[in-house]
């Protein structure tokens, strides 16, 4: 079957306006069905106990705090705290028993007789087994003893500190603000009990799983997990027969000339875009020894090997989980993308031989804007949580508080305004690609790649800290999954086909088709396939089947880019010369990691039903690890290796310490997740079949000896990991020292790619 690149650029453009119909539906729905904030909660006496500002307060100190990082809510934020909505109806359930037990039988509810405490059960699951047609909600007593509790509960942990939980004195800072937290927790674990309108289940489709509220999985959650088992099976079978199918050229280090490095000038903008490089490499070693540390504080909740004994005082007073877990995100997302920048303004002059002027001042420019912004953002995430910042400033110059999106509003203008700056440089640095192709070309592609990159990130501006958590979460799941399933993957290919031409071993119009198909099947499932992450935060039921679907669809390009990596693979495997191997081992390796952890391990936790009880427990985490390093760190480190290679002396080129790196990294990541991570998870699966999803994230859980062993077996995997890291910064360091000089007045006679390139037309 042989496509056409006007075709496929056809296709793509209806597949755009399609998904665009859908989402933005979706986001009409999502302020029309999100569960609703009354403006009052009252008590049996009519007396207010809530009201709709304590919530939104609520919600602001939530995220002022940082507590997003520390537990989640809904089942999306860290899992090193409890998840407040489910914690909250656990202890609201629990308290209402204690209440019925007392009022009935005058004794504690664990003092009675079964047939006792079933009566009270009974009674409690009725209280909470109610609907809602707007208005005041009125509190049966049970409930008012029960938010009362809670309230004072959240004081003593998140107000004075609880070391045993992590969490540090102080954490939040006066009681009041602890009390209006538990108001919103309370409010989040409300709407997972109580039905929507005109229908047989909650606002949340019944989670979290908890059978003493009367919460269960709906049969919907089994139905369309069956419908996406039958896709899975037709998905791989058809990504299989297209790959077959569609005449795609092959690489080929046959018959053409793969210029050697020494053959390529090394131009002005390439040296300042190689910066980018030791800048993202000193994030990446800081994101590792943190996530060391991260993974130490599952077994010392207060300590770190014994250092407070030395200096009596605790490492979690200093550094909260919380801090530490955001540092951690963000520099894992500020490091790849600074490489990917990097990367992509060292590109064009290969395939081009054209330096704009002042290139690279502009460069060098677009790095210290990106520095600002750094340093800026992690900064404001301390001052911010710490309190420091009045009135708005805390969520604007401080810490936003939202998973991916810790940094404050200005921050992320200052990103936003970074990426607008790459796109100008790389239209610069592509023009003469630009001006000789269509508009499907490959240059156009590397743009709309970065720009669907920077135009997704908008969506983290349509809410503030008074939004509902519901619509917030809807936004925010269009940057962090639009980003990895969508643009990212879309960067990723289009990427990698640049690379393959600027190496000669594909055509350019060869590689345009081969990326827009690819593009097209990552559009076609990857962005509607969000909604897998709305079935439980409250928006309406129709994400279910949508989600279903379009999740299991998400396969296909996984499967189209693995066997892409395979055949690439076999093309440096069979060319004793191929002078770019150890490049092409990352790009090979960053393949096979999307297909497992986001395709295998992803499809396995978005089944409805296994996602029913999985959703927030450590499953998720070795998928998010396989996925984000494997795929999008691999691919970045690749493309480092590349460019190193390109600029430095051939005669003193040495690939040892990245090779060394390379399999600390895949070793130490194999070990991570198969040994520890993910074996941690499926017992946390197990404990919340069988009880409740609050006790496969309770302290409990993690303090059991078989949990703890295993998160002892992580040592290995971290410990190579960051020794894989200290050796490539080392290397880096290094090489330094051996750079070529760039040319001072560059022309296109002096690159041995260029003029192939913009030959082939």
């Amino acid at each position: 079957m042989e496509l056409q690149r006007k075709t496929i650029a056809k296709v793509i453009a209806a597949a755009f306006i399609l998904n665009l119909a859908v989402m933005g539906a979706g986001a009409w729905f999502a302020y029309q069905e999100a569960p609703p904030i009354p403006e009052q909660i009252a008590g049996p006496d009519g007396q207010t106990v809530v009201t709709d500002e304590a919530i939104r307060d609520g919600k602001k100190t939530f995220q002022r705090n940082g507590l997003m990082n520390h537990g989640s809510i809904l089942g999306n934020g860290a899992y090193y705290g409890e998840d407040y909505t489910a914690d909250a109806l656990e202890l609201k359930t629990q308290f209402m028993r204690s209440y019925y037990a007392q009022e009935r039988y005058d004794d504690g509810y664990d003092a009675l007789r079964s047939e006792e405490q079933a009566a009270v059960d009974d009674v409690v699951r009725t209280d909470l087994d109610s609907g809602y047609d707007g208005g005041t909600v009125e509190y049966s007593p049970a409930e008012l003893y029960a938010h009362q509790q809670v309230r004072e509960e959240y004081v003593e942990r998140y107000h004075e500190g609880s070391h045993d939980r992590g969490v540090p004195a102080g954490m939040i800072e006066s009681e009041d603000d602890a009390r209006q937290f538990a108001d919103f927790a309370m409010w989040t674990a409300w709407f997972s009990h109580t039905d929507r309108p005109n229908s047989d289940h909650s606002y949340t489709n019944e989670w979290p799983y908890a059978p003493g509220a009367g919460n269960d999985a709906t049969g919907a959650a089994m139905t369309w997990s069956v419908i996406a088992m039958i896709l899975l099976v037709g998905g791989a079978g058809f990504g299989i027969w297209l790959y077959n199918s569609v005449r795609l050229p092959e690489p080929s280090a046959e018959d053409i000339s793969v210029p050697e490095p020494g053959e390529v000038s090394v131009f002005p903008s390439q040296r300042s875009a190689l910066r980018f490089v030791p800048v993202a490499a000193g994030l990446f070693l800081a994101q590792v020894v943190l996530g060391g540390l991260l993974a130490h504080f599952y077994i010392e909740r207060a300590g770190f090997f014994g250092i407070e004994e030395i200096f009596g005082v605790h490492i979690l007073q200093l550094l909260p989980f919380a801090i530490a877990k955001t540092w951690h995100i963000d520099l894992g997302i500020l490091w790849i993308a600074a490489t990917w920048l990097g990367a992509g303004l060292f590109l064009p002059p290969l395939l081009t031989g054209h330096e704009p002027r002042h290139q690279s001042t502009l460069v060098d420019g677009l790095l210290g804007a990106i520095v600002v912004v750094t340093v800026g953002g992690l900064g404001g995430i301390w001052i911010g949580a710490n309190g420091y910042l009045d009135g708005a400033l805390w969520w604007l110059l401080g810490n936003e508080g939202l998973e991916y999106l810790e940094v404050g509003k200005i921050w992320q203008a200052g990103l936003l305004a970074g990426f607008g700056l790459w796109a100008v440089l790389s239209i610069r640095g592509l023009k003469p690609l630009l001006d000789r192709e269509p508009v499907y070309g490959l240059a156009h592609m590397i743009l709309y790649a970065g720009g669907s990159i920077a135009l997704l990130f908008t969506a983290g501006f349509f809410f503030t800290p008074t939004t509902n958590i519901a619509v917030t979460e809807f936004w925010r799941w269009w940057v962090v999954h639009m980003w990895v399933e969508g643009a990212f993957e879309f960067f990723i290919v289009a990427i990698v086909g640049l690379t393959l031409v600027s190496m000669n071993l594909l055509r350019r119009r060869s590689a345009e088709k081969a990326v827009m198909l690819q593009a097209l099947l990552v559009m076609s499932t990857g962005v509607i396939g969000v909604s897998h992450h709305y079935w439980w935060i409250g928006m309406p039921d129709m994400w279910l089947p949508i989600g279903s679907v379009f999740s299991t669809l998400e396969l296909i390009p996984l499967v189209f880019i693995l066997y892409e990596a395979l055949g690439q693979y076999r093309t440096m495997a069979e060319s004793g010369t191929f002078p770019y191997r150890l490049p092409f081992m990352f790009i090979v390796a960053s393949g096979v990691w999307n297909f497992v952890g986001a395709g295998v391990l992803g499809f396995f936790i978005n089944l409805p039903l296994i996602n029913y009880y999985e959703h927030g427990t450590y499953l998720t985490v070795g998928h998010a690890h396989a996925a984000m390093f494997g795929a999008f760190g691999f691919l970045a480190l690749g493309m480092v290796t590349y460019m190193l290679q390109l600029s430095i002396e051939p005669d003193r080129w040495d690939g040892s310490w990245l090779r060394g790196a390379f399999w600390c990294w895949n070793l130490g990541l194999a070990l991570m997740v198969f040994v520890s991570v993910l074996p941690v998870g499926f017992l946390q699966l197990e404990a919340v079949f069988t009880g409740s999803y609050a006790a496969g994230r309770s302290l409990a859980f993690y303090e059991q000896p078989i949990v703890q062993t295993l998160f002892w077996a992580r040592l290995p995997g971290d410990t190579l990991i960051i020794l894989g890291t200290v050796l490539y910064v080392g290397d880096l360091v290094r090489k330094r020292f051996v750079l070529r000089q760039s040319e001072d007045d560059p022309t296109i006679d002096d690159m041995a790619v260029a003029e192939g390139i913009l030959s082939d037309d």
